[in-house]
């Protein structure tokens, strides 16, 4: 039996069996068994032969990736944003590498890349997908991009990065799971959790794990235990776009609307509602303004730092430059995340939007 043929059969099976508590075990052993082999089918693809790959050097405050099959207006949208010059044809596959742009919005810098569109069955590597894929992982944000003829292709687009390990407007799990030596398996749990202790083992019997500590923190069900525990998932926000919008009606429009109440509808081409979208990218990369006060010295209040959400002191050290982590003696902070005024903190300290940071290094 190949590999697509037992991914096949274990999928049949999994929709074949009824979900209850006295099956909920073998359950959970199927579907960690179809991660592994899903993991390892992503892997042969990887290590086939047939080019280099993409590689992008990623610039600006963030990078924004437009996903979409083929011909879905991608390289009109980037050019409309950015004034890059993507190739444009009205045919399929004219994107046959990475194209950059640059789109400045509310004092941030962002990145957009322009990939040849993804099709069914590039997580397995057809169509260049492994190599878009590996641009995908990379990126802050995703832009799903459809047609108002092909809306379909969105449940697509995510089903196929969902095999390839990318989780869309999904939150990493909270649990953890450490190998050990010896002892047998700890379960703990802070939380009521779906998953009993025959289920967990299940999943960690096909992952030939016989000693772990678990722990979970929050409610989990099996898929998120095992992407938990494979822990090579990617994480990123997405927002969905549906193209040509200036081809149908407002009754049409309508029942896109109903269909996919979260998606913004555009006209790359006649350039209708570019800006909106601008400011919905803008927004879901939670960018926060950081002005830099050498020690010493008043703030810069006039140019911020931007950066995303999230960033500790020693994210910005390297941002900075490659030796201030190295160097680092301490941190002063003025602004929301401070306790005080000139509050000194260390490299973990969590930065919040309007903070004034100095950075103090050794000489």
């Amino acid at each position: 039996m190949s590999l697509d043929e037992e991914i096949t059969a274990i999928e049949d099976e999994i929709r074949k069996t009824s979900y209850n508590k006295a099956t909920s075990h073998h359950i959970g052993r199927l579907k960690a068994k179809l991660a592994r082999l899903k993991d390892d089918m992503i892997k042969r693809a990887s290590s086939k032969g047939g080019g280099e790959g993409y590689s992008v050097r990623k610039s600006g405050d963030a990078t924004v990736v437009l996903v979409g099959y083929p011909s879905v207006g991608k390289s009109t949208l980037l050019n409309r944003l950015t004034g890059a010059q993507s190739k444009i044809g009205a045919y399929e596959f004219t994107t046959l590498d990475v194209v950059p742009g640059t789109m400045f919005h509310n004092d941030a810098t962002i990145q957009i890349l322009d990939v040849p569109g993804l099709v069914r069955g590039a997580a397995s590597g057809r169509g260049r997908g492994k190599e878009v894929i590996s641009v995908v992982r990379n990126a802050d944000l995703i832009v799903f991009m459809t047609d108002v003829f092909q809306t379909g292709h969105r449940d697509v687009l995510e089903k196929e990065l969902y095999d390839a390990g990318i989780r869309v407007n999904t939150r990493r799990p909270d649990v953890k799971v450490m190998r050990k030596f010896r002892g047998g398996v700890s379960i703990n749990s802070t939380v009521d959790t779906e998953l009993d202790r025959d289920t967990i083992m299940s999943i960690l019997k096909e992952y030939k794990m016989h000693n772990a500590d678990v722990l979970i923190r929050a409610k989990v069900n099996i898929d998120e235990f095992i992407d938990a525990l494979i822990g090579n998932r990617k994480y990123i926000n997405a927002v969905t776009v549906i193209n040509k919008a200036d081809l149908v009606d407002e009754e049409f429009k309508t029942e896109i609307r109903a269909n996919f109440p979260d998606a913004m509808l555009i006209s790359a081409d006649m350039d209708k509602n570019l800006d909106p979208l601008k400011d919905l990218i803008f927004d879901y990369l939670k960018f926060i303004r950081l002005y830099m006060k050498p020690q010493g010295e008043p703030a810069d209040m006039e140019e911020p730092m931007i950066i995303q959400e999230g960033v500790n002191v020693g994210d910005i050290c390297d941002k900075l430059h490659r030796d201030f982590r190295k160097r680092f003696r301490y941190a002063q902070i003025w602004g929301p995340s401070a306790k005080h005024p000139g509050q000194r903190a260390g490299l973990e300290h969590i930065l919040l939007d309007g903070d004034i940071l100095t950075i103090v290094t050794q000489k």
